[in-house]
């Protein structure tokens, strides 16, 4: 199956929207917030779809929303250019892969989203509603990670961790195909939002399925397969 990941680089050109999908048994619900890649042209208009959580108690959304994020990646963003940035194939930063590099070190816990209920008052959705709008209203830099779709024009999606899923997603899994979205407000912060499935297990093998034994992401696999350095 060919996936195109990458960096779409961009300002916030509407209002975000929460949109709902079937998945399985559950549903998915994603905020859709068009992004112009164009800095500010309005002539590179991608929609990006953030994973928000699920309907299904046995399914749901761990999240990280950090509001002061200070890795360095943050100065790789900010010297590339608007648009889209392809990282297919790349194993290493600005790729994001949750195990194999230290992104996520400094960013608290991972937090149980709430049931959704079908509106954008729950948590991760409110949080991160408001975070999208602060970044239009401020004309920040928004880094979405993920991978590439065509629905009705340009978009990009699977803004989650992308590795450790069974059964029919088993096919999806790649190692460095992390999702994320990154703000980069400049002088007043930096802030992110990182998220994973609690049906998706970890550690990830080469290809990025679950290897035995495995288990949903916890904060002590933050990294954990970073490659150790020889004394």
């Amino acid at each position: 199956m060919q996936i195109t990941y990458g960096i779409f680089k961009a300002k916030v050109a509407s209002q975000p929207a929460l949109q709902s999908s079937p998945h399985g048994n559950a549903t998915q619900y994603h905020l859709h917030t068009a992004l112009d890649g164009s800095n500010g042209a309005g002539s590179d208009l991608w929609d990006s779809a953030v994973n928000v959580g699920t309907d299904d108690e046995s399914d749901l959304l761990q999240y990280r929303l950090v509001s002061a994020y200070g890795h360095p990646i943050v100065q790789q963003l900010r010297a590339l250019p608007p648009g889209f940035t392809e990282l297919t194939g790349t194993d290493a930063l600005p790729a994001l892969d949750f195990l194999r590099c230290d992104v996520l070190t400094n960013t608290g816990s991972w937090q149980l989203s709430d049931v959704m209920d079908g509106s954008d008052t729950v948590e991760p959705a409110a949080s991160l509603r408001q975070l999208l709008e602060r970044a239009g209203t401020q004309n920040a830099d928004v880094y979405a990670f993920g991978r590439t779709y065509t629905q009705n024009g340009a978009g990009i999606h699977d803004v989650h961790l992308n590795q450790g899923s069974t059964g029919s997603e088993l096919s999806s899994n790649r190692i460095w195909q992390d999702g994320a979205v990154i703000v980069d407000f400049a002088g007043s912060g930096v802030s992110a939002y990182f998220t994973a499935f609690t049906q998706q297990l970890v550690p990830t093998d080469a290809r990025g399925n679950p290897t035995t034994p495995s288990h949903p992401i916890t904060d002590a696999d933050v990294g954990s397969l970073v490659p150790q350095r020889v004394p």
